[in-house]
């Protein structure tokens, strides 16, 4: 299989994350990608290219223009203002309040913002684009026959919405890639999004679109970030009714468990008719993960992609989460592995 990579994501090596009410370094790090490409030389698992580059114009097919316009010049007005530390929104837009657009720096933070814990530092654009690129070089070689493909996407995406950032994501990778195979000729596709949080992002995007069906296993949002997405009786409204599943499981949750929703998520893409797909990979259900609750060993991860095999589709592997540094090569790898055994 090959895998798309860039050091670009270098460019974000962020210090600042709030968490339990302190200021942290951040969970997700530098080290998370490039354990899982040095998992990658260790095994042999294919050969490691750079990415295509694509410009805004596949970015402007899922995102906003103002967001994206917002992001490429967030941090150098954020500078401009006399800020010494890195960007956190303070305030955001609740319910009874204007959607003016601010024309102020801390202002637009806060407008563009789904969560607070997120900061934007010096290269968090490059970075995103770099791991955007990463995402629809993976998916361009997939349309072209490539049978499969690894994104080893940084920063990760399944997070960000059409015109928002938060949760360590800023461009949606997988929507970038899912809405470049349809443009590439895949009349339908799915998105599996094995993170351990809901992909709240991804959702908002295609929620009302019936050409793409999404499915997502993750820890029960009344008790698990993004807290106000995820609920199982999410289906897509319009043209989109029926193309949603969302499959929130309890504190926990093992194998037998998380297993038996992977089974029932594949059984509705395979109904869907999917010509393509699309796996949101976070490997945060592992569990030594520090900021998740479920407990798959990383044996576990091997079963998963056998699974995902079975499907016989055309599909790229996106990288998302997964927090625990020492065990991430070993447990996105072990995904990609099962995968190709089948």
């Amino acid at each position: 299989m090959r895998t798309f990579f860039t050091y670009r994501h270098l460019k974000r090596d962020a210090r600042t994350e709030l968490s339990g009410g302190q200021l942290i370094a951040p969970h997700e790090c530098p080290a998370r990608a490039t354990m899982i490409r040095d998992r990658l030389i260790e095994t042999g698992c294919g050969d490691i290219v750079e990415p295509q580059a694509f410009g805004l114009t596949p970015i402007l097919r899922v995102h906003d223009e103002n967001y994206v316009h917002f992001l490429e010049t967030a941090w150098d007005e954020w500078k401009a203002s006399g800020a010494l530390g890195e960007a956190i929104p303070i305030i955001r837009p609740a319910r009874r309040m204007s959607d003016k657009i601010p024309r102020s720096i801390t202002g637009r933070l806060g407008y563009y913002a789904l969560a607070a814990e997120t900061s934007i530092s010096e290269g968090t654009w490059e970075a995103a684009r770099g791991a955007a690129d990463v995402a629809l070089s993976a998916a361009s070689h997939v349309a072209n026959g490539g049978g499969a493909a690894f994104a080893l996407c940084r920063p990760p995406g399944h997070h960000a919405a059409r015109d928002l950032f938060g949760g360590y994501c800023f461009l949606n990778n997988a929507a970038l890639a899912t809405q470049s195979l349809r443009d590439q000729g895949a009349a339908r596709c799915a998105i599996l999004d094995v993170d351990f949080h809901h992909g709240n992002g991804t959702q908002d995007i295609f929620y009302q679109r019936g050409d793409v069906f999404f499915a997502s296993i993750h820890g029960d949002p009344y008790e698990a970030f993004p807290y106000f997405l995820g609920h199982a009786d999410e289906v897509g409204v319009g043209p989109g009714e029926g193309a949603n599943a969302n499959f929130p499981l309890a504190r926990g949750a093992d194998w037998a468990i998380w297993e038996t929703a992977l089974i029932a998520a594949l059984e509705k893409i395979q109904k869907f008719g999917a010509e393509a797909l699309v796996v949101s990979l976070g490997v945060d259900a592992f569990e030594g993960d520090p900021i998740s609750f479920f407990k798959l060993r990383s044996a576990d991860f091997l079963r998963m992609g056998e699974a995902i095999g079975r499907l016989g589709l055309p599909t790229v592997f996106v990288m998302e989460g997964g927090y625990a540094v020492a065990e991430i090569g070993v447990n996105a790898v072990n995904v990609l592995t099962g995968f190709e055994s089948v």
